[in-house]
């Protein structure tokens, strides 16, 4: 009996933001650029590879980044332009199959399961269509699911691509440090770590009752994502998990009227998303940066599904009580999450390793 393989491509643009700017402007090439706003208050949202040499990366703040590199060169966003690139990098996939699922603008997973065409050549062929009809480079990762894939898609960025053979997965998890899995941040990488876990190995060897025990439903995530269990498709139709807004703003908000008065703002304008994106949902969130770049994120979950600011608002206000503000406030935001679910179904055939 054939075993059942999936196909699973991520592909991931190079520094997107900035290969756009230095591909419309040549002179820009080889420099250290980054695109955002370099004002007092202003952040990162993207750094070139020649940036990333001297420690800078996106969310940084631009004073820091100005101070790790002198002769950083900051270019405004044009986010329009990202998208018409982004647009005809799709077009690509397209080409391969139609089983694509966007990230974000800049990177995707396609599900090639049903292209007889060895995936690494698929990959191998989509990043030289990408370099020669488009003008920048990108990266892939190969495998049997979205998790093994991504992960690869590391290895040899950028401009490169690593596969990793379904008979291979099981030692590349192995040997995979703790905080690379999907679901372990700081924190839980520092408890996982009290418990002897390092890498991949060591989380094999925990039964699925102990991680349960010690990480909540998580364990069972981290229990099947271990034996290569995902029973998470390439989801052409994917929702977003979220629909939010938020601002950074010029000076400190140091009183709860002033935050209150912005929250307002931000409200109103989440209720415009909602509208037009046509979505409700139960989960209210509140976002804060403090001024020392700390951040919380505070979370009410409902029984009714809401997408009206008289709605929603209240619990906002509500949530601000309990983030009991003690320190200044640079940036604020809010989202609602926990959509009304809806049922898509993905393709599969029995394959061979046809890597």
């Amino acid at each position: 009996m054939e075993h059942l393989v999936k196909k699973i491509i991520h592909v991931d643009m190079d520094a997107f933001y900035c290969s756009v700017e230095q591909l419309d402007n040549p002179k820009l090439i080889g420099k250290p650029i980054v695109v955002g706003s370099e004002n007092e208050r202003g952040v990162i949202a993207a750094a070139s590879y020649e940036a990333r040499k001297f420690g800078i990366h996106s969310a940084m703040a631009s004073v820091v980044a100005k101070k790790k590199c002198e002769n950083i060169i900051f270019i405004k966003p044009r986010m329009s332009r990202y998208k018409e690139i982004s647009s005809q990098i799709r077009k690509i996939f397209l080409d391969f199959t139609d089983i694509i699922e966007p990230l974000s603008l800049d990177e995707a997973f396609l599900d090639v399961t049903n292209n007889n065409t060895l995936a690494t050549d698929i990959a191998s062929q989509i990043r030289k269509r990408i370099k020669t009809e488009i003008g920048i480079t990108s990266s892939a990762g190969i495998s049997v699911n979205k998790f093994v894939a991504k992960i690869a898609t590391e290895v040899n960025k950028p401009n490169g691509q690593k596969t990793i053979h379904p008979l291979k997965v099981r030692d590349f998890l192995d040997l995979l440090p703790i905080g690379k899995f999907f679901g372990v941040g700081k924190v839980t990488k520092k408890k996982m770590q009290k418990h002897g876990i390092y890498l991949g190995r060591d989380l094999r060897r925990l039964k699925q009752s102990y991680l349960i025990e010690n990480f909540g439903k998580s364990g069972k995530h981290f229990y099947d994502i271990i034996r290569n269990i995902d029973n998470n498709p390439v989801n052409p139709n994917r929702i977003r998990k979220s629909v939010g807004t938020e601002k950074t703003f010029s000076s400190d908000l140091l009183l709860k009227k002033d935050i209150i008065f912005e929250l307002n703002i931000l409200a109103n304008k989440l209720e415009k998303i909602l509208f037009k994106s046509k979505k409700s949902g139960k989960t209210i969130i509140l976002k804060i940066k403090y001024s020392d770049f700390k951040q919380v994120t505070i979370r009410r979950t409902i029984d009714r599904y809401v997408n009206k600011k008289i709605d929603f608002f209240i619990i906002i206000k509500d949530l601000v009580c309990k983030a009991n503000l003690k320190k200044p406030v640079r940036l604020l935001g809010i989202a609602i999450s926990n959509f009304k679910n809806v049922n898509n179904k993905s393709n599969s055939q029995q394959v061979d390793f046809n890597f």
